[in-house]
C-alpha cells in the first residue's frame, strides 16, 4: 500500500518538485473545490454521534466506521483522552447541534503509551514554561478508554450520557474492540 507518507522529500518540510507541504495542501484544495458542490447540509450531524479519537494518522475515523460527511462531529487529540477541551467540544455538540452518543476511540500503539509527564518537565526546562495542558499519559490504553468514559459519564456539561461506549481500534487488522465500562 502506498501512502503520501512514502513520497521522497527533499528536505524537512519540503516536497519533491518545490514547495512545502502546505503548499501541496492548499495546491489539493485547490482541485477539490473546483469539483465541490455545496451538499445543503448544517453544523448538525445527522447521526447525532460524536466520535472523540486519537490524533494518529493511521485512524481513517470515516472509512472504519462507514460514516458519510455530516454524519458526525468528529473531536480529535493525542490519545483521544478526555480533557477539558473535549468535554468544552462535546458539551457545544449536544447543547447547540444535538447529537446524542458518544464513541471514545483509542487503538494499539498509541505514542502516549511511552511518554510521561517528565514531558512536560522537559518541556519545561527547555523553553522555561510550565505547560498549562497535562501530558495525559497512559501504560494501559483499555484503563484509559474506561477513563475516558467516565469523565464523559460524569461531566454535568453533558445532557446525553447514558449513551456513551469505548472501543480500542486495532491499527493492525483495523478492527475495533468493545471496552467493557466496569
Amino acid at each position: 500500500m502506498t501512502t503520501s507518507a512514502s513520497v521522497p522529500t527533499e528536505s524537512e518540510g519540503a516536497i519533491a518538485g518545490g514547495g512545502t507541504v502546505t503548499d501541496r495542501l492548499v495546491e489539493a484544495n485547490a482541485q477539490y473545490a473546483a469539483a465541490f458542490t455545496d451538499p445543503g447540509m448544517d453544523a448538525h450531524p445527522v447521526l447525532q454521534v460524536a466520535v472523540v479519537a486519537c490524533m494518529d494518522a493511521r485512524l481513517d475515523l470515516h472509512d472504519a466506521l462507514g460514516l458519510e460527511l455530516g454524519d458526525c462531529h468528529t473531536i480529535r487529540n493525542a490519545g483521544g483522552v478526555v480533557t477539558d477541551d473535549v468535554i468544552r467540544s462535546l458539551t457545544i455538540s449536544q447543547r447547540a447541534l444535538g447529537t446524542r452518543s458518544v464513541v471514545l476511540i483509542h487503538h494499539t500503539g498509541c505514542g502516549l503509551e511511552s511518554l510521561t509527564e517528565e514531558f512536560r518537565h522537559d518541556l519545561e526546562m527547555e523553553v522555561g514554561q510550565r505547560p498549562a495542558w497535562a501530558v495525559e499519559a497512559f501504560r494501559d490504553v483499555e484503563q484509559d478508554v474506561r477513563q475516558s468514559m467516565q469523565r464523559v459519564r460524569t461531566s454535568p456539561f453533558l445532557l446525553h450520557t447514558d449513551d456513551v461506549r469505548g472501543f480500542v481500534f486495532d491499527v493492525k487488522s483495523g478492527l475495533l474492540r468493545e471496552i467493557d465500562p466496569a
